[in-house]
């Protein structure tokens, strides 16, 4: 056994856990995140190839709407939600082929309930331009969701997501945008051998025609009200916001980054501190962290808190989840500290990026032991 594990181990037999827990727990704080080429980046990133698209979107947006102007670019959007739809040949030839779905009597529309207010926004984060698109009320969020995560089958949304960040998308718009850009520089009209000819080709150059897009919603982050923060109702709502985007930024930069996207109360706890930090100028709260995650009365957790949807595959056990509580408590209170021992140097993109890449290197225990910090 390393030393390292043996460290986590007695830490956590000091907290209670029994071998089977510490077993589980390990398991559960195992570190993903490779760091083996951080040295070859300057922060901000520059913006992946498909924001060029997007901010084509954007411009389009400008004198289409929003809403027409999405739905002309993703073929998802040119479907309603419909149980079963996924599984017609029409939709399949339109999503997997990118035929194009003027005669299809399937492609009725994407319904929403506000589309004036739907907005789309290119975002400056720490990884780099990112396209963001923000629903005008829950309802809508929802069907974005459906349609562009879900096929435009109606599966459950669950109430506590507030936002998704939706990576490795195939964006057929691109790769007519691509083939139009392509046939225009040839010096003789190409066949349809020709096109799909260099199909093959473009098709091993996912960066050519995947995308990574953020869905927001605007309702209360993590269904906290602005009554248990303590300010104002339109305050609290502005606030949220800022904090979901930060919080999905912060899962863009360790996807592009370290090449981990993680379901973990870790990822959670790094992704939530940039968010907080962002919409509270500049300062990091704790006890704002353990109200989302339904630890404000520790040792009691709050049922339906974020806490319980980061269990792990497998789930923890009812032990271990007790010990996972006071873990993330502890890890949390840490991280408060380590932000105000640094909080004059956090006011520059390089030092973020450091903060960030320092915090990613830790595991869960060890931030909860005030280790390596």
């Amino acid at each position: 056994m390393s030393p390292q594990l043996y460290d986590c181990s007695q830490f956590l037999s000091a907290l209670g856990a029994t071998q089977s827990e510490i077993s589980e727990l390990l398991t559960y704080n195992e570190n993903t995140f490779n760091s083996s080429e951080l040295s070859k980046y300057t922060f901000p990133l520059e913006a992946e190839p498909h924001v060029v698209a997007w901010e084509r979107y954007s411009s389009q947006a400008q004198d289409l709407g929003v809403f027409k102007a999405l739905r002309s670019a993703l073929v998802q959007l040119q479907f309603p939600i419909q149980a079963g739809i996924s599984q017609t040949d029409n939709y399949r030839v339109a999503t997997r082929k990118g035929y194009l779905t003027e005669a299809m009597v399937e492609a009725t529309g994407l319904e929403l309930e506000k589309p004036e207010a739907l907005q789309l926004i290119i975002h400056q984060s720490l990884a780099g331009k990112i396209p963001v698109i923000i629903a005008g009320c829950r309802a809508d969020f929802v069907s974005l969701v459906q349609a562009l995560t879900k096929r435009n089958e109606p599966e459950a949304i669950t109430e506590s997501m507030g936002a998704t960040i939706v990576a490795g998308f195939n964006n057929w718009e691109r790769i007519h945008h691509y083939r139009q850009e392509w046939t225009a520089k040839q010096s003789i009209l190409p066949t349809e051998a020709d096109w799909q000819a260099e199909f093959q080709r473009l098709k091993l150059q996912k960066n050519l025609y995947q995308d990574c897009f953020i869905i927001l919603s605007r309702g209360n982050y993590s269904a906290v009200s602005a009554a248990d923060i303590g300010i104002d109702e339109e305050e609290w709502l502005r606030l949220s916001l800022i904090i979901r985007l930060e919080h999905e930024c912060c899962h863009y930069f360790t996807r592009r980054v370290f090449g981990a996207m993680g379901n973990n109360m870790l990822d959670e706890l790094i992704a939530d501190y940039q968010g907080i930090v962002a919409a509270n100028n500049g300062r990091y709260r704790a006890d704002w962290f353990l109200r989302f995650i339904g630890l404000e009365a520790f040792p009691n957790y709050r049922q339906g808190g974020r806490l319980q949807n980061y269990r792990g595959q497998p789930p923890l056990s009812e032990g271990a989840f007790k010990i996972l509580q006071v873990l993330v408590k502890d890890a949390a209170q840490s991280l408060e500290e380590l932000h105000i021992q640094n909080q004059g140097e956090l006011n520059t993109p390089e030092f973020q990026a450091k903060l960030l890449t320092s915090l990613t290197s830790l595991t869960l225990v060890e931030l909860a032991a005030n280790r390596g910090i």
